[in-house]
């Protein structure tokens, strides 16, 4: 690479480079306003401007079509402070002074006017980010875990390999027009990276010395979920781009363009039998492999992003034997703020001396102030000068030397940043829901931030044996909030109670998404305004049954019919939730059937769903 294709990183200790990495381009920011105009003009159909407009990362906001959410792509998650600032700048002038950080790593802006689009593009352009394939029918931003790079059990750090196949396939013409969109995941090992719910997930393996990975194909969520199944006991990495082309191809071919409800590559996978699936893409991996011209080969290019950014001096010192997230004392809920902070949101690191901070977001929601002052920590505190969100919708800032973590702490608590909770349960996921999804039933997003600042006052971020559990809630059935595989999920629905329709989940148990990747089962319908008391009364039966085992394991036992107390199976619990799911008469409470964020009769009312998170 050239001199000029890499920028300086300032940090109070070190300065070094970095590659300056530019995924936009400013003509399609002038191509996003001419076609605009044309629409309106009524020069370009609807079907035809809403096909553009989603390759290009503008999805229709709620029942408003004059408004965009614009989703920007975050390869692999890793976001620049001068990025972060850039954002907060254009949703102070263009949306409503927030973002929202998906569960794919997107980072959204909500409720901007349509023919403003293309100057938030433009500006995003100018920090080297793009919404390009953000939406549609296209290969959608590729995710890495955050612990990539600094995970005690990964064989290699994944996060080149990941970029270099986001880089291949952005503006790719093999994945502009697919049945369906299309999402590839990297982890840094087998519990993280959510690698088994994906079309493509990748794991880095290495055998007789050489490098490659464990690659998992026909993974999803939604209103029918599949695991991935595993293509080959390991896959050198000279395959790993052959074997994503020949995995997209298929899909290309085979895939189903008639039923939108059917046309993700798991339903082929599932109605075609894994079997024949995997010999067709074997048998064409081996096609690409021999006929791919080197100038094709060439665009993939893993070597732009492995550049060393930290003196090897550094990153490869006496490696911690610690596994993640470590937990260092134990704490109570009248432990002081700083040390619940320390417990539950910072992890130890490979890297001697150096830690992840995780910055807790309310179901992923952050204001622009907010952004800046983030900006400014990770310049001054991360030796990376990057963070990265995760899939729990929080930030991750990784590189803070242990010495630094209570400056950390008084900097994010300056701002509004400094709840405890990020790797608890506390830290529940939520979809944007009916705040701006035409697809979404209730209101999920402000449920999840009621559930955790209820279960943050609780205490529940302090027990240990409900750390490893997770709550996840969806709006609908679609899974944007990743509810099947929460250890207690939810997703949104509508039902009349008596002759008033009510907003209502429906919950399920045992859902988890490690090297044991399993989907949560079903198990009853719960009011909206009773999730939280539902919630509160299984944890409440789980520590009557004076389990040593954590809540995820104990409810997994419950499933499974074999619970080690008195709850024995799913009856046995729903005969202690029955009487908490049952709601007055609406005359004599009727907010018991209104939707959290909304003082008016519910109205289950839905749009024309555009594309997913």
């Amino acid at each position: 690479m050239k001199k000029k294709d890499f920028i300086k990183v300032e940090h109070k200790k070190k300065s070094f480079t970095r590659p300056d990495e530019k995924w936009g381009l400013e003509k399609e920011t002038e191509n996003f306003a001419n076609q605009v105009k044309s629409y309106r003009q009524e020069k370009i159909s609807d079907d035809d401007f809403r096909r553009f407009r989603l390759q290009h990362g503008a999805y229709g906001s709620r029942l408003r079509p004059d408004y965009s959410m614009i989703r920007i792509k975050i390869p692999s998650g890793e976001i620049t402070p001068k990025q972060l600032e850039k954002i907060a700048d254009l949703s102070e002038s263009f949306s409503i002074g927030s973002a929202h950080v998906s569960t794919r790593q997107n980072i959204q802006l909500h409720w901007v006017q349509l023919e403003d689009v293309s100057e938030v593009m433009r500006g995003l352009v100018e920090v080297g980010l793009t919404t390009r394939e953000a939406c549609g029918n296209t290969v959608r931003n590729v995710m890495c875990s955050h612990f990539s790079g600094v995970c005690s059990e990964e064989i290699f750090d994944a996060t080149p390999y990941s970029k270099a196949i986001a880089k291949f396939f952005l503006r790719n013409p093999i994945s502009q027009n697919l049945p369906r969109k299309f999402k590839i995941n990297f982890g840094c090992c087998d519990k993280h990276g959510l690698v088994r719910i994906a079309d493509i997930g990748l794991i880095p393996a290495i055998q007789d010395g050489r490098r490659g990975f464990r690659i998992y194909l026909g993974g999803g969520l939604g209103a029918a979920s599949f695991i991935g199944h595993l293509l080959e006991d390991f896959t050198p990495e000279e395959q790993l781009l052959s074997t994503c082309m020949a995995t997209i191809r298929i899909f290309d071919r085979h895939g189903n363009r008639e039923n939108m409800a059917r046309n993700r590559m798991r339903y082929l996978v599932n109605e075609m039998g894994w079997e024949k699936f995997q010999k067709l893409i074997l048998k064409e991996r081996t096609i690409l492999y021999m006929t791919t011209s080197e100038s094709t080969r060439d665009l993939f290019s893993v070597h732009q992003f492995s550049h060393n950014l930290i003196s090897n001096s550094i990153l490869n010192k006496m490696k911690s034997n610690h596994k993640l997230p470590i937990v260092t004392e134990s704490i109570s809920i009248d432990s002081s703020s700083y040390t619940r902070w320390l417990h539950t949101n910072t992890v130890e690191q490979k890297q001697q001396g150096y830690y992840t901070v995780f910055v807790t977001l309310g179901a992923g929601d952050i204001t622009s102030n907010q952004l800046k002052s983030l900006a400014t920590i990770i310049q001054d505190f991360s030796l990376e000068g990057v963070a990265r969100n995760t899939p729990q919708q929080n930030f991750a800032i990784r590189y803070v030397h242990y010495t630094d973590l209570s400056k950390v702490y008084k900097k994010l608590h300056t701002t509004g940043l400094s709840n405890s909770g990020a790797l608890t349960i506390t830290s529940a996921v939520g979809c944007s829901g009916t705040t701006s999804c035409n697809l979404a039933i209730t209101n999920s997003h402000r449920l999840a931030k009621e559930v955790q600042s209820k279960l943050l006052e609780l205490g529940f971020d302090v027990d240990d044996s409900l750390r490893s559990s997770t709550i996840k809630i969806s709006g609908c059935p679609n899974s944007c909030g990743q509810h099947e595989i929460a250890t207690i999920g939810f997703f949104g629905g509508a039902t009349r109670i008596g002759n008033t329709m009510a907003p209502v989940y429906t919950m399920l148990f045992g859902g988890r998404s490690d090297k044991d990747s399993k989907l949560g089962k079903p198990v009853m319908r719960v009011p909206a305004k009773r999730v939280i008391e539902v919630i509160q009364k299984i944890v409440e039966l789980y520590k009557q049954e004076k389990n040593s085992e954590p809540l995820d394991l104990w409810l997994d036992h419950v499933v499974n019919g074999n619970g080690p107390a008195t709850i024995k199976n799913l009856e046995d619990i729903k005969t202690h939730l029955t009487p908490i799911v049952q709601l007055p008469p609406s005359e004599e409470s009727p907010t018991s059937y209104q939707d959290y964020g909304n003082d008016v009769k519910f109205i289950a009312k839905t749009a024309r769903g555009e594309c997913a998170a």
